[in-house]
């Protein structure tokens, strides 16, 4: 219990473990707090100062690992399993990575998780394309306010756990 596995899915759908790859997998920590200590221990101790310009907003460190082991652990605390999904781009250089899938009804939802550059999301644009009659809502988990753009539905990191509940 001091992990959470997350399995890659090679067909995105209702029954998303019916198509989990156990060779792929992301692994996230159950205890965040703990995560953010191992980044940042560089020497024997993490000093303080790393701490407190963390929650004051003014480390400049891309901490889109951190708000994804939060958001994984929101979601397994209500009582979700956790999939993700990649495929290659088209030209084959990259991968698109939609970064949690959880499947309500009939419907799956993609949730995308981003630490900046929010205005861009080029993975759940092309997932949704490529999926769009699977699909009941979709999200975008920022660091931002809330806000809807189209049927795609930003929140902040914070609101992360109540998706679930929004899904009814």
């Amino acid at each position: 219990m001091t992990v959470n596995i997350s399995y890659r899915v090679s067909d995105p759908n209702v029954g998303l473990a019916l198509s989990k790859d156990m060779k792929y997998f992301k692994m996230f920590t159950t205890d965040t707090g703990l995560f953010v200590t191992l980044v940042f221990k560089d020497k024997a101790f993490t000093e303080n100062v790393i701490y407190r310009k963390l929650m004051g907003d003014k480390l400049k460190v891309n901490l889109g690992s951190v708000y994804e082991n939060m958001v994984a652990q929101m979601l397994v605390a209500d009582g979700n399993e956790l999939f993700y999904n990649t495929y290659p781009t088209p030209d084959g250089k990259h991968n698109y990575e939609i970064d949690f899938l959880l499947s309500k009804g009939n419907k799956i939802c993609p949730i995308e998780v981003k630490s900046s550059g929010y205005k861009t999301h080029a993975s759940m644009d092309d997932f949704c394309k490529k999926h769009a009659s699977r699909i009941k809502d979709k999200y975008i988990i920022y660091t931002k306010d809330v806000m809807k753009e189209q049927n795609l539905l930003y929140l902040p990191v914070y609101m992360a756990g109540l998706i679930s509940g929004t899904m009814e």
